[in-house]
């Protein structure tokens, strides 16, 4: 019962959050209806070994290669507050890869489920909002500016604290906005999964943002490098 509930209200959810992205991809046509400008970065992901999750993202240690693309939700100038965004796109095999996004919340057990508006990229920390199902239960990412260009990751349960398991250590930028479409919803790092409810709230915003960026952005194919598509 209690799922069949959760399901109902988050596919309600769901259609709201894709007519809101309707409504602004209409408003203002651009080829991405949200983060519409950013900063695109190859980078570094070191994991270390030593968690427990069941997860072997979390789990196990290793080194990729990702692409990191940073910007501002809703695109307001520069000097006004906006929900910054932090998007990595993890290779998982040959021709294939996960996407993670984060969102600027509060860092508190309580808080890092509120979003949390900020002036500069780099400012304030990042999480997932919503958890990731793990074999030994749901998980929380997040993500925090240390300087240097780089950025340790860490990872929470339902009541507990930040622990740390990786870092990301930005290297090349990229001289233009690539406009890279990133969806959570489709393909997940090794051993997390996305909840149903999840999906059911998220899937259809990103699929709206992608037939508006699809309808918008057909002059610029080409323009992107391959290693980032």
């Amino acid at each position: 019962m209690i799922t069949t509930v959760t399901d109902s209200m988050a596919r309600a959810g769901g259609r709201v959050l894709q007519a809101g992205v309707g409504v602004l991809a209409h408003l203002r046509p651009a080829a991405k209806p949200l983060h519409p400008h950013g900063e695109v970065h190859l980078a570094l992901l070191r994991r270390h070994r030593g968690a427990t999750t069941g997860a072997a993202f979390l789990d196990e240690g290793g080194t990729d290669e990702v692409v990191v693309r940073l910007s501002r939700a809703v695109g307001l100038p520069e000097k006004a507050p906006d929900i910054n965004g932090l998007a990595v796109r993890i290779p998982i095999a040959l021709g294939e890869h996960a996407d993670l996004l984060l969102a600027t919340t509060g860092h508190g057990r309580l808080t890092r489920f509120l979003l949390a508006p900020k002036i500069r990229l780099f400012d304030g920390f990042f999480s997932t909002l919503l958890p990731y199902r793990t074999p030994t239960g749901p998980v929380w990412l997040g993500a925090k500016f240390a300087g240097a260009a780089t950025w340790q990751l860490v990872w929470a349960r339902p009541g507990t604290d930040w622990t740390p398991f990786a870092t990301l250590e930005l290297t090349v930028e990229s001289d233009r906005d690539l406009l890279l479409s990133f969806d959570p919803t489709r393909s997940t790092p090794p051993g997390l999964e996305i909840y149903e409810w999840h999906r059911h709230l998220r899937a259809p915003a990103y699929a709206t943002a992608r037939r508006s960026r699809t309808a918008v952005a057909k002059p610029l194919r080409g323009l992107e490098h391959p290693r980032y598509e």
